[in-house]
């Protein structure tokens, strides 16, 4: 039985660290220390050259005490914006911030729920495989520090990601890809009032691709979004360069690469009728994953989810989470709900209900 008590404590005290994408060495620091204290191994990584972050990824390994494959469980330090100086407050059994910052459930209820189950098989000496406790870094500004993982530290082939909002028991069994699109059109200058005619727009260019493009919601698979269409010049002068930051995501593989490959032939197609040039392009972010439903590993997370008193339910994410690069680098990942709502807004928040239940289900997963 965990304790609840502390487990409360504990969510409130990690939330107060102030852990914003590449700035997560407190929580880093904090973390070890709870860790070490109970008999973890504690390591780093050196993604932090490749990420920008103030510390590697965390690693926290507990020696088996009892049978069983080796269990990876993995939750991300960071926190988006804004998120410092994070006050909690709770009122009638719910978690939030005081509002003018996020909370930081997303991912510190994943993060205290693993510490807490570790504490608990630690102090009932209760048997267990070999765990792993892995705390990544920069997961909310593109999946940076399990990209830049040194998956040789890892102790094992299964992973469970506690990232995803619904209540405990949520299991989520696939995910997509994701293609990152950052072309610049390139035009010629030209003075807009004087010789209009000498010029290619290059706004003009890119609307003409985008108008082309099939975006939002395009299959039940797949989704295409364009965040940012930039090009800033006075109005008598023909802009010589716009630059495009959109997306693809798809579940399936095959049509995220045609759905990369036709938001590309639009900006290709418009810049040849107009005369313009291209920079710029595609870069694969992370890959889909999918489980199915009589997957082993997908049953033994459902039978944790009921010793836990939870009833498991499946489902299909449009979002990417660790779990990506994990199954990517061979890792049998699921993410699974910690009961996180409204995330990565100021409005965030969380039940205490739902922080006990995903400690208990961590506990579960770690003594089946």
């Amino acid at each position: 039985m965990i304790n609840r008590q502390r487990l409360l404590e504990t969510f409130l005290d990690y939330v107060r660290i102030d852990s914003e994408s590449t700035h997560e060495g407190a929580m880093a620091d904090r973390l070890a220390v709870d860790l070490e204290a109970i008999g973890c191994r504690v390591e780093r990584d050196n993604s932090q050259a490749q990420t920008g972050s103030e510390t590697g990824n965390l690693f926290c390994t507990l020696p088996a005490t009892g049978p069983g494959q080796p269990l990876l469980l993995c939750a991300h330090m960071d926190t988006v914006t804004p998120g410092v100086g994070v006050e909690p407050v709770i009122e009638e059994g719910v978690i939030r911030s005081k509002g003018d910052t996020v909370l930081g459930g997303d991912d510190k209820s994943g993060v205290v729920a693993i510490v807490e189950a570790m504490r608990t098989v630690v102090e009932q000496n209760l048997p267990h495989p070999e765990l792993q406790a892995v705390f990544t870094v920069c997961e909310e500004i593109g999946l940076k520090g399990s990209r830049h993982m040194d998956y040789s530290l890892l102790a094992g082939k299964r992973a469970v990601v506690l990232d995803s909002s619904g209540d405990a028991g949520k299991i989520i069994t696939s995910a997509p890809g994701q293609y990152k699109l950052n072309a610049t059109v390139v035009g010629r200058r030209a003075h807009a009032g004087v010789a209009p005619e000498e010029g290619i727009s290059a706004i003009q260019v890119l609307a003409h691709a985008i108008a082309n493009m099939k975006l939002l919601r395009i299959d039940e698979e797949t989704t295409a979004n364009i965040g940012s269409v930039c090009a800033q010049y006075a109005t008598n002068i023909v802009p010589e360069r716009a630059q495009i930051q959109a997306e693809a995501r798809s579940r399936s593989d095959e049509k995220l690469e045609a759905q990369g490959k036709h938001m590309m032939d639009c900006l290709e197609q418009a810049c040849q009728k107009f005369g313009a040039t291209l920079e710029g392009g595609l870069s694969r972010s992370y890959t889909a994953y999918s489980y199915r439903e009589d997957d082993p590993f997908v049953l033994a997370v459902s039978q944790a989810c009921r010793r836990a008193g939870l009833t498991p339910s499946l489902a299909a994410s449009g979002g990417g989470s660790d779990a990506n690069n994990l199954n990517a680098h061979g890792v049998q990942a699921l993410v699974l709900g910690t009961g996180m709502t409204k995330v990565h807004t100021t409005q965030e928040e969380i039940t205490v209900k739902n922080l006990e239940d995903t400690a208990a289900l961590a506990l579960a997963l770690m003594t089946e």
